[in-house]
């Protein structure tokens, strides 16, 4: 009988798992791929009451390293089989298409793998290329980048500045001032050129000037 056939092909994948009706798994395995990565199904097939002259009932019982559009496409070869088959036995002929297809499926891992590598040592040698090659330096972007640069560190000094005011860690010098904003010591010479001519005791001849008789 197919059943017996089977058993004697596959001694090690083949399991009955029901005499009536008919019902047994097949795991199929396929060549080992890069690092012995394998892909793996283990078919359960069972006999329609009028088996081989109308399809086997089958279904995908588990699965290792495939993906879901692989157990689609294998169930599609399996139904293509299996019209193709029918009215002889072909549980054998299903299991060898499936062979075929993991075998198949490993070489696209493979070449899968192989083109992302290559993706990724393109990507590195264009970064080295541009480490060290880089913009060209004019006169024209160094100086935008240097007033960029300058903005940014006075915008720092002076954000630390305020933080070491307000925390009464630090007074202000006149350096300091200088440094935030030279138009600071204008607005300070104002004032107190204000707090001088209001003062009632302001003389600008000064103390030893000759007055009039």
């Amino acid at each position: 009988s197919e059943l017996e056939a089977l058993e004697s092909i596959y001694p090690y994948s083949f399991t009955v798992s029901s005499e009536n009706p008919p019902s047994f798994t097949i795991t199929v395995t396929s060549e080992a791929g890069d690092n012995d990565e394998i892909v793996q199904t283990t078919l359960k097939f069972t006999y329609s009451e009028k088996y081989p002259d109308e399809a086997p009932l089958y279904e995908i019982f588990s699965q290792e390293n495939l993906e879901d559009n692989d157990v689609i496409d294998i169930f599609k070869l399996l139904a293509l089989q299996a019209e193709e088959n029918l009215g002889v036995v072909m549980i054998c002929t299903l299991v060898t298409a499936v062979q075929e297809k993991l075998n198949e499926i490993v070489d696209q891992i493979k070449t899968r793998r192989e083109k992302e590598k290559k993706l990724k040592e393109n990507k590195a040698e264009e970064a080295e290329k541009q480490l060290f090659h880089g913009t060209p330096v004019t006169i024209e972007n160094f100086l935008c980048w240097k007033a960029k640069f300058d903005a940014e560190l006075l915008e720092i000094k002076k954000k630390q500045i305020k933080e070491e005011e307000q925390a009464g860690k630090n007074k202000l010098s006149g350096k300091q001032l200088f440094e935030i904003d030279e138009s600071l010591f204008q607005e300070l010479d104002d004032l107190e050129l204000e707090d001088i001519e209001d003062d009632p005791d302001y003389n600008p001849a000064g103390p030893g000037s000759d007055s009039e008789d």
